[in-house]
């Protein structure tokens, strides 16, 4: 009853299906899967009378305790069900209290007794992953992939004293596809149609119409579960056999060959369809043919003359690296000096000597800094080398990297070689002649410091919103993609340049990339506009324009972060120094929006790397472009390989991933609150990480009697139709005192008839597509709900008839508190109209305050103390006065209550990327 997977959690509706007949259940297991169960069987209306659980582990509960804790379900954690074969007592006598008709077990990795078991009136049912009897056992899924079975799937069966071989009560399929490993089968189908099904067995026992069909002897097998040294490579076997072995055994317990004296582990394997690249040969012990490794993986060869492809290797020590880098992975030998490479050592040996008088003798083991040396001397052994050397070129941040005089003297003689040039970056573009130039789009991953598929292949196509056609096909991150990413960003971290650059030198390298995005603002402009709808002009002042702005202030920052001294009470006779660094936090995660790309990106992202931090971001699966497009601009200006990473994908795989993952310190999310609550949720359930979130809004728009009325029309429409409604911060309920409302409407209607609506690439267009197709029916069903509710449709609220995404500005009046328009964001070109009393300022503030969101706000009044005294009530992140959208660089920006919390931009956003230390020593 024990089986693996990876348990990332899924989200889905098994359907509100509410029956007559109920059951108390007793749940017994464990993890994210018995959680998902828990809730779900809730859901159905069913009553857990009580969940039996394992006990704490380091102090934290497992998903499922914390779940039915937080319900108040009785919730029991016994280590043990029975000691030397008999039942425990007290547990027993725990489990009868609770007068359970029915035993689920989702998920289960204790051995629960017979009478336990036998106990109900219906018994118990337990969830296994493979379809029984194909695969009984614990690595039912793994034996699945290294049978090469084409089917895969789940049974729910009821317990017997056997090993899963009890009756079956339901079945359900899937296909295996060729690249599927067990995550990506686990993730696919196994959890998320395995906790269906579970709901739907237990509803089919409460009506008494569940089956018990006996298990067939025929096709019955049983497979233990794999050990380490069991899953060595059993190589004269088909490509395709080979490839079943390693992708069953990933990722426990790893399918391994000997290489050069030592145990490596093979992960992340797939059939090669194209022809064999080029690449260095590699022997491994017992293999009919060498290895080659290539700029894309190992490639291995089956007896059969296929060839199939691993992408990573792990050494004994632990140490993974990408399989292309095997030779360069410092498990080679040294390199061995020619005659003539080793007068160019004697040389610099002297140059080394004498910067370093003080040094009797120079060794390999002579540390340049530890001996003495500082920044001035940096400059002048790298002078002095090109003038003695032949005009050897070095950089600085070379000799930071290679310290001792040995590993400096390897890194020049590497240089002389050109064996430690960076590999040129390789990039397929979508090219497309539009707005009188060539864009040139990549579509791949940037994993690493290169574009590279996605592991399976996989891909989507992304939209252009103005007419409807596909713009290209873009890779779909898998998991393994995402933990390939996150593992290139902490090796970056760890072990790369980035982690030993100085802060003056990081500063340089995002001022570098904000001049390449300023001279690719018209590409990027443009790229913008093909793939999210946004209007060209808008996209190259707005999207570019503030993206390049926001590197160019964080930059600043990078050398200005500081930490504090404190005085403390004296350790008397003694004294202290007690200071504060502010250190970073290491990976971090970024999942952004559509409505704003790139400058959604840059908020994020540049923040985060002045602290010193390495990302992955996730762009919307919908607008992947431009942050695909910044990906090769940050190769051009010179980031180290690993410190930036984009995925492009979906928020149920990648994003869902990057909330889970162990290895990441911080998520930066801009969503909606839904999805943003459970991002929190997953953050906190994996390791705590830090999070910071701006969700959805509701923002009040107060516009009072004695405003300046041409400019409350002008910035009203703008706070509403700004980016076509797109915004975080629009408007999304505006109040207007009664005594100028109807004039107000009037001429927000005449100044709306002047927008011209249409190709956002014309220059001349005011209102160009919404982002997709989906989001152009949901503003359109909002605006039927306002009408089926009272509300008056003023103008527009139709789709505009013509290719694309396009839909007329609205406006809607007589907006009242209880109305789904008064409560729920539109994120769309929708102007949410409501009147209030002439000078009733306490009760229009209570009516702006009662939603619960609070990203921004706004008011407009020539009196300052009216001003004054609304936007110290307005329950907001921001207050506009007389303005609205009126962002900046340097004001920090986020929302309170369900909007939000943590902020982008401005020196606050610096901390949602830092950590604090405190430093006491004694003296």
């Amino acid at each position: 009853m024990l089986w693996r997977g990876s348990q990332a959690l899924r989200h889905f509706s098994t359907g509100r299906v509410y029956f007559k007949n109920k059951l108390k259940l007793a749940l017994i297991g464990q993890s994210l899967f018995g959680q998902e169960v828990y809730s779900h069987l809730l859901k159905e209306g069913h009553r857990v009378v009580g969940v039996f659980t394992v006990p704490d582990k380091d102090g934290k509960a497992d998903p499922l305790a914390l779940a039915a804790e937080k319900d108040g379900t009785p919730v029991f954690k016994f280590p043990r069900w029975r000691v030397k074969g008999k039942t425990i007592k007290e547990v027993a006598e725990a489990y009868q209290s609770v007068g359970a008709e029915l035993n689920v077990l989702p998920f289960c990795t204790q051995f629960i007794p017979m009478d336990i078991i036998d106990s109900p009136e219906h018994g118990s049912i337990i969830y296994h992953p493979s379809l029984l009897p194909r695969h009984r056992g614990a690595s039912a899924i793994n034996w699945t992939l290294i049978m090469g079975d084409k089917k895969a799937g789940f049974s729910v069966f009821w317990a017997d004293d056997g090993l899963d071989t009890g009756p079956i009560l339901l079945q359900r399929s899937c296909d295996v596809k060729p690249n599927d490993t067990v995550d990506s089968l686990y993730n696919r189908f196994l959890f998320p149609e395995g906790i269906k099904a579970m709901v739907e067995a237990v509803q089919l026992i409460a009506d008494g119409k569940a089956p018990r069909t006996p298990q067939p002897e025929e096709g019955a097998t049983y497979e233990g579960i794999q050990k380490k040294e069991n899953a060595e490579i059993p190589w004269d076997q088909p490509a395709e056999v080979l490839h079943n072995w390693i992708r069953g055994h990933d990722k426990v317990p790893g399918a391994w060959a000997e290489i050069d004296g030592q145990m490596v582990t093979f992960y992340g394997s797939s059939l090669l369809t194209s022809s064999v690249p080029a690449g260095e040969p590699l022997d491994i012990r017992g293999a009919k043919k060498p290895g080659l490794v290539t700029k894309n993986g190992l490639v291995l060869f089956g007896n059969d003359g296929k060839a199939l492809m691993v992408r990573n290797l792990q050494f004994e020590d632990g140490k993974m690296i990408p399989a292309s880098q095997y030779f360069s992975s410092g498990e080679t030998s040294v390199v061995e000096l020619t005659a003539e490479e080793l007068k160019v050592a004697e040389t610099i040996k002297v140059i080394w000597a004498r910067i370093l008088s003080n040094v009797p003798v120079i060794e390999d083991s002579t540390d340049f800094f530890k001996s003495g040396a500082s920044s001035m001397d940096v400059a002048r052994l790298v002078e002095e080398i090109r003038q003695k050397c032949g005009g050897l070129q070095l950089q600085n941040e070379d000799v930071y990297m290679a310290r001792k005089f040995g590993d400096f003297i390897q890194k020049v003689v590497r240089r002389l070689r050109g064996e430690d040039q960076e590999a040129e970056l390789v990039v397929d573009y979508v090219s497309k002649e539009v707005n009188e130039m060539t864009v040139k789009m990549p579509y791949q991953c940037f994993i690493n410091g290169q574009f590279v598929d996605a592991e399976d292949g996989e891909t989507y196509a992304t939209i252009n919103p103005t007419d409807g056609t596909t713009l290209c096909r873009v890779s779909y991150a898998s998991l393994a993609d995402v933990d390939r990413a996150v593992a290139a960003a902490k090796d970056a971290f760890e072990n790369g340049e980035w982690g030993r650059m100085n802060a003056r030198d990081r500063g340089r390298l995002m001022y570098r990339l904000a001049d390449l995005m300023e001279e690719n603002q018209e590409e990027l402009a443009t790229i913008e506009a093909l793939d999210s709808g946004a209007v060209y002009t808008l996209a190259l002042k707005t999207h570019i324009g503030m993206s390049v702005q926001t590197f160019r202030y964080f930059a600043g920052w990078c050398d200005k972060i500081q930490g504090s001294t404190i005085p403390i009470n004296q350790a008397r006779p003694n004294y202290n120094l007690t200071f504060t660094k502010k250190e970073p936090l290491g990976v971090c995660a970024i999942i952004i929006p559509w409505n704003y790309p790139l400058m959604m990106l840059a908020w994020k992202s540049a923040a985060c790397l002045a602290a010193g931090n390495t990302l992955v971001l996730k762009p919307a699966q919908v607008t992947p472009l431009t942050a695909l497009k910044f990906a090769e601009l940050t190769v051009k200006a010179g980031f180290p390989k690993g410190v930036i990473n984009i995925i492009p994908g979906s928020g149920g795989v990648a994003g869902q991933r990057l909330s889970q993952h162990p290895d990441i310190r911080k998520l930066g999310f801009t969503g909606s609150t839904s999805v943003g609550k459970q991002i929190m949720k997953s953050c906190a359930v994996s390791n705590l990480k830090k999070v910071s979130l701006e969700l959805g809004g509701k923002s009040p728009l107060i516009i009072f009697s004695d405003c300046e009325l041409d400019k409350a029309v002008r910035m009203g429409m703008g706070a509403v139709f700004f980016n076509k409604g797109e915004n975080c911060i629009a408007a999304g309920r505006l109040f207007v005192e009664e005594a100028i409302h109807d004039e107000f409407v009037t001429r927000v209607v005449e100044e709306i008839k002047k927008m011209k609506i249409g190709d956002p690439l014309d220059r001349s267009t005011d209102h160009g597509p919404q982002n997709h197709k989906a989001h152009l029916e949901k503003l359109l069903q909002y605006c039927e709900t306002g009408v089926k509710e009272g509300a008056t449709l003023v103008y527009g609220g139709r789709q505009v008839q013509r290719p694309g995404f396009f839909m007329e500005p609205t406006v809607f009046t007589g907006v009242e508190d209880h109305m789904y328009l008064a409560k729920e964001e539109s994120f769309g070109p929708i102007m949410v109209i409501s009147k209030f009393q002439n000078g009733d300022i306490d009760g229009v503030l209570q009516r702006a305050n009662n939603t619960e969101y609070g990203l921004a706000s706004g008011v407009f009044t020539r009196d300052i103390s009216k001003a004054m005294y609304v936007s110290d009530r307005l329950e907001a992140g921001t207050v506009f006065i007389n303005t609205y959208n009126k962002t900046d660089v340097a004001a920090p920006f986020g929302g309170v209550k369900q909007s939000g919390f943590g902020k982008d931009l401005g020196e606050e956003a610096l901390n949602e990327y830092l950590k604090t230390k405190t430093v006491t020593l004694e003296y």
